[in-house]
């Protein structure tokens, strides 16, 4: 079975983007390959890893993992075939801590694939511009579609201290979906190079 994560990629309390990785997570219930048992989707929530500034003495490329808070981590990200990435745009750019979470981990991200959806003034574009670059010098296949939610038109927001109600246009199910299915079948597509890696690393 195709295991994928929906990570949720700000920490902030009150999070919009919780909001939205929900939404996510009840549109990806309903998909046909989870119904007939061929993925699987889980949350995962970026404040409930407790990492720090990355702290590792080692270079993640090496996979010399020394912390605690590293190991727990990385043994979430290996066990997930492919990621939905649930971020905001913070300053033109994506969240220090999601960016921070990246970068402590190497190739428990590698042959897998990612899509983005992104939420803000903007629709979080800009950031997910960022996450594809990054996520390219991991070897994770960046799918097409990519959901950008805008905080004016895309959620019903009374308290801009609260993270208000997700309210979708029309289009952006769809498109959701649309990018679901890219995930699975490229998170597929890329298991014989993740079984060769395997492979290599435990020879």
């Amino acid at each position: 079975m195709t295991r994928i994560a929906i990570i949720i990629g700000s920490t902030r309390p009150r999070r919009r983007t919780a909001v939205a990785a929900r939404w996510v997570a009840e549109v990806a219930a309903q998909h046909p390959a989870v119904a007939a048992g061929q993925a699987t989707f889980e949350v995962v929530d970026l404040a409930e890893y407790g990492l720090s500034v990355l702290d590792e003495p080692v270079p993640a490329l090496f996979g010399d993992y020394r912390n605690a808070h590293t190991a727990r981590w990385a043994e979430t990200i290996r066990s997930f075939d492919g990621f939905v990435f649930v971020t905001p745009e913070y300053n033109h750019s994506v969240p220090a801590a999601l960016k921070n979470a990246i970068d402590f981990l190497f190739a428990e991200w590698n042959n897998k694939a990612a899509g983005f959806v992104s939420h803000g003034v903007h629709g979080g574009t800009r950031a997910v511009e960022h996450l594809r670059l990054t996520m390219t010098e991991l070897q994770v296949a960046n799918v097409r579609t990519q959901v950008a939610l805008s905080v004016f038109t895309d959620f019903e927001i009374t308290d801009p201290a609260e993270p208000g109600v997700i309210a979708p246009g029309p289009h952006q199910e769809p498109t959701l979906i649309e990018l679901l299915d890219e995930v699975i079948a490229w998170s597929q597509a890329l298991k014989p190079l993740r079984e060769a890696t395997s492979h290599v690393l435990s020879a």
